[in-house]
């Protein structure tokens, strides 16, 4: 959903390699023989699904796999790159649900290679991942018990991040001025001209202030850690553990897109699953109650946390809805795509200052206290 390590948003030149370059690639880099292909959708990397020829070197039952070329702005950052992959493939030793890098015949868990399309040469991080089944959140009818099973997992995937992922690469997820990290809500500002004048932009202005004045000031006082930054509804993979079509129960079956990892605060991902799993539900206001009860099952929020929890899915609502503005008025192309996005995104936002902090927080509140009471709501 991201791009770039400092708050210039889409500043970057998207990989365009066409599908024979691909398989030569795989071939030249990885000693694979792709037999299938087939592009995959992303925001500013290209990726590829592709299945490779059983033989020599491929890994048994492993024949599927996720080719991703980093954009050429964050291929110049191989520590950032390389700080995301040993967390995915730490996770993954965790018992996790992520990906893990197929190594290059050189043994290396990634690989610089010139793109030939365009000016200048680019150069683009080239990573093979086990392609990971499943079927993403945005394409389910999610109930609450699929948003409770989120909560619980992003309490749990940061804290096992936090508490044991050790690497020289970590220093690398400091990344101060990250537009998408949600402490740089008030980074906005420069952006905010993308969306004209009208009541949208009077209520983003509002969010940043009220950010200013009321989140910034108490950084301090929240719990540190890593976040995966980007929980959102097509990062999530599930498949169904039950045959009831009426009441599927889900499990997690993939975790994705870990460019978004950096130093933050515990309440930080816990507000971005509540904001995007609001986009998945037909009762949004309530949704933030069930993703609580299943982060709070694992790691209790404490007061100030709570106390800025509103105004944190508000930031990254604000987040989410101000670049994608931005990045099509620079990319007119993708408009159509980017808006279709943000029209649910401004109709939660707007509802939620319709009805209120303390309204909104009440319901959250009253139905992640009904799981502590065994009664879920």
């Amino acid at each position: 959903m991201s791009s770039g390590s400092d708050c210039q948003p889409q500043a970057f030149t998207k990989p365009a390699l066409g599908e024979k370059e691909v398989m030569e690639l795989v071939d030249r880099v990885f000693g694979l023989k792709v037999s299938w292909i087939k592009p995959l959708p992303s925001y500013d990397d290209q990726n590829f699904h592709v299945r490779v020829s059983r033989g020599e070197g491929a890994a048994e039952g492993a024949d599927d796999y996720v080719l991703k070329i980093t954009n050429s702005e964050d291929s110049q950052e191989p520590d950032l790159i390389e700080a995301q992959t040993q967390a995915m493939m730490f996770l993954s030793a965790e018992g996790f649900p992520s990906a893990t890098p197929y190594l290059t015949k050189d043994g290396n868990i990634m690989a610089l290679e010139s793109g030939d399309n365009g000016p200048g040469n680019k150069k683009y991080m080239v990573r093979l991942l086990t392609y990971l089944p499943g079927t993403p959140v945005a394409k389910i009818a999610a109930n609450t018990q699929l948003f409770f099973e989120i909560g619980k997992l992003a309490a749990s995937l940061d804290k096992t991040l936090s508490e044991k992922f050790r690497h020289p690469s970590v220093k690398s997820l400091h990344r101060g001025q990250f537009i998408w990290n949600l402490a740089n809500v008030p980074l906005l500002d420069q952006y905010i001209y993308a969306l004209g004048q009208n009541k949208y932009r009077e209520v983003v202005e509002q969010v940043i202030e009220q950010f200013k004045g009321k989140v910034i000031p108490k950084l301090s006082s929240f719990r540190a850690c890593i976040n995966h930054g980007d929980l959102n509804d097509h990062n999530i993979l599930v498949d169904s553990s039950s045959a009831s079509l009426e009441n599927p129960q889900y499990r997690v079956s993939g975790i994705l897109d870990f460019s978004d990892m950096s130093y933050g605060y515990y309440v930080f991902e816990v507000a971005i699953a509540i904001m995007y799993m609001m986009i998945e539900s037909p009762d949004p206001l309530r949704v933030g109650g069930h993703v609580l009860a299943g982060f709070e099952s694992v790691l209790p929020l404490t007061e100030e946390e709570r106390g800025a929890l509103f105004l944190l899915v508000s930031g990254r609502f604000s987040q989410s809805l101000v670049i994608a503005a931005h990045t099509a008025l620079r990319y007119p192309e993708n408009k159509e795509y980017l808006m279709i996005t943000a029209k649910t995104g401004w109709k939660h936002l707007m509802k939620m200052f319709e009805v209120g902090q303390e309204a909104v927080e009440k319901t959250w509140f009253e139905t992640a206290r009904a799981y502590a009471n065994n009664a879920p709501a």
